[in-house]
């Protein structure tokens, strides 16, 4: 099966406000969601001097069925908990946002950039504007696995839309993430540890579960996580080096449809800004029932850095896709570029053939 979708991109939507001191380093890789007035927002990660980044909001300026620019409205978070704050870092990076009907809340994870690092994160809001922390996130581990997935840093954490069925038969959340091998970031001369019996060693997408009754009777089970299953690894020459997912999956025809990220290039370092990387867009397409399984995905990027605005910028060459909305009918996504601004691109059905 060819991948049947494709992204074509259409500009610029969010760029650094001159002189705007919380902005200095870059707006980039927002979450999205639409607000009680029916409108439709981003919540862009934010970045001031010192890589100390918040969250904000700002609705999306349509022109003629395209976004074309936005309206800010102010700062949504920011990093004030313990867990979002270290001795010489603080942050809450790279909002993914989904609204979940079976919950009639908006769930935001993201990064909390603390003391020992990153570590996923959530918060939930009826409006998108306030937002309720419930935590820092929780791997239950599971024997069979032989892996403690809370000893290493995660992000690119997004939850699906609907209930899905879990491996244990249980209607349930389920939400992707990417583990970082690398302990070494914390233990100095740990270095990667991924569990011996994965076939694929590099950064690879996973599957964790919620159950759905739980979260109903206490929304701090959304931060409990279980039932963990490895997805999707890098296959392709641009996702040599690793893969994440972006935004939340999106329900389509063949069954959950996931853009994604691939990386090649040098990482010296997971908090290091100078990389020589390119991050490129692809797809991937799950299985409707069972989300942890791969139907088909993309050989070639769907989107590469290509533009100035995507290739010059504080990390330069990146495509970095984290949020999807529609307007008029029209799927959207929108991207961060180079670590510095934000893009939007259309979701198109691939070209028969």
């Amino acid at each position: 099966m060819s991948f049947p979708y494709r992204l074509e991109r259409a500009g610029v939507v969010m760029t650094p406000q001159p002189g705007e001191p919380l902005e200095a380093e870059g707006v980039l890789n927002p979450g999205s969601g639409r607000g009680p007035d029916g409108e439709v927002y981003l919540l862009p990660r934010l970045v001031a001097d010192g890589n100390v980044s918040r969250v904000g909001l700002a609705r999306v300026l349509v022109t003629d069925g395209v976004p074309t620019g936005v309206e800010r409205r102010g700062v949504v978070l920011a990093p004030e908990r313990s867990f979002e704050r270290g001795v010489g870092n603080a942050g809450v990076e790279d909002p993914r946002v989904t609204w979940v009907e079976a919950l009639g809340r908006h769930l935001m994870t993201y990064v909390a950039y603390g003391p020992l690092g990153p570590r996923t994160a959530l918060a939930v809001s009826t409006d998108l504007r306030h937002w309720t922390r419930v935590g820092p996130v929780v791997f239950r581990y599971h024997d069979e696995l032989d892996v403690d997935l809370n000893l290493f840093h995660n992000k690119d954490t997004a939850f699906f839309p609907e209930p899905v069925t879990a491996p244990d038969g249980t209607p349930s959340l389920a939400v992707l993430h990417r583990p970082m091998w690398d302990l070494g970031e914390t233990r100095p001369g740990q270095g990667d540890r991924p569990p011996e019996w994965l076939d694929e060693q590099r950064q690879s997408i996973w599957i964790s579960f919620v159950a759905l009754a739980a979260a109903r009777a206490d929304l701090g089970a959304l931060t409990v996580w279980s039932q963990h299953r490895f997805v999707a690894g890098p296959e392709q020459p641009w996702e040599q080096l690793k893969i994440g997912g972006g935004p939340p999956p999106r329900r389509v025809p063949e069954g959950w449809l996931v853009i994604h990220h691939g990386v090649t290039g040098r990482i010296e370092s997971a908090f290091d800004q100078q990389q020589h990387v390119n991050y490129a867009a692809g797809g991937i397409l799950l299985e409707a029932d069972r989300p942890w399984r791969v139907v088909t995905r993309s050989t070639e990027p769907l989107l590469a850095p290509e533009t100035d605005d995507e290739r010059s910028g504080t990390v330069p060459n990146v495509v970095f896709p984290t949020a999807i909305e529609e307007i008029d009918g029209q799927p959207w996504v929108f991207y961060g570029m180079a670590d510095s601004r934000i893009g939007a691109a259309r979701l198109l059905r691939a070209d028969p053939g």
